[in-house]
C-alpha cells in the first residue's frame, strides 16, 4: 500500500508541475507558465480551443462526417481509352474536391471483398444529401463504373489536417 501511495504522489507531482507553452508557426513552445487565454489544465493537456473551434470539434474533439463507399457499378466499358479517360476524371475530381475542403479521405481498397467495395470517400459534411451531390460530380460514378452507398460517421475533427502533410510525403500523384 505504501508503494501505491508513493507512486500515486510521484505521478501526481510530475504530471501537475509540467506546463508547455503553446508554440507559434509550427515551432514547439517553451516550458513555463500557462498562456493568458487558457487554463493550466488546458495547456497541460494540450487542448487548443481555437483549433477545436476552427475544425468544428465538439467537446470530445469529434464531429460528424459522411462516408461514401464506392461499389462496382453496372456499366461494362470495354474501350480502354474511354476507361482511362473516366479514371483520369475520377482522380481529377478527387483532387478538386480535396482542394475545396469537401473530401477528407479518399482511396481504393487493396483487395477484393464480398461487398464489392472498391474504395471510399470521407466527406467533410454531416449532410448525406450534400455528400451525394459531391459524389455525383465524379465522372466514373456518372458513367456507372462505380455505384455508392452513403453512411453518416462520427470521427476526429482533426482528420482534415492530414491532407496538408500528404503533399509533403508524396513524390507524385496517381
Amino acid at each position: 500500500m505504501k508503494k501505491f501511495i508513493l507512486l500515486s504522489v510521484l505521478y501526481f507531482f510530475t504530471t501537475s508541475c509540467y506546463i508547455q507553452m503553446e508554440g507559434k508557426d509550427g515551432k514547439p513552445g517553451e516550458d513555463g507558465k500557462s498562456g493568458q487565454n487558457s487554463s493550466v489544465t488546458e495547456r497541460a493537456s494540450g487542448f487548443n480551443q481555437k483549433l477545436a473551434d476552427s475544425l468544428g470539434a465538439d467537446k470530445y474533439g469529434m464531429k460528424p462526417y459522411v462516408i461514401v463507399m464506392l461499389t462496382t457499378g453496372s456499366a461494362k466499358i470495354e474501350d480502354k481509352a474511354k476507361m482511362d479517360e473516366l479514371m483520369k476524371g475520377h482522380m481529377s475530381n478527387i483532387g478538386k474536391l480535396a482542394k475545396e475542403g469537401k473530401i477528407t479521405v479518399a482511396g481504393p481498397f487493396s483487395e477484393k471483398n464480398n461487398r464489392n467495395y472498391r474504395g471510399m470517400f470521407i466527406f467533410n459534411t454531416k449532410s448525406k444529401e450534400e455528400a451525394e451531390s459531391w459524389v455525383k460530380t465524379d465522372p466514373a460514378v456518372a458513367a456507372g463504373i462505380f455505384s455508392y452507398e452513403i453512411f453518416p460517421w462520427y470521427g476526429s475533427a482533426a482528420l482534415p489536417l492530414y491532407l496538408k502533410y500528404h503533399k509533403e510525403i508524396a513524390k507524385e500523384n496517381p
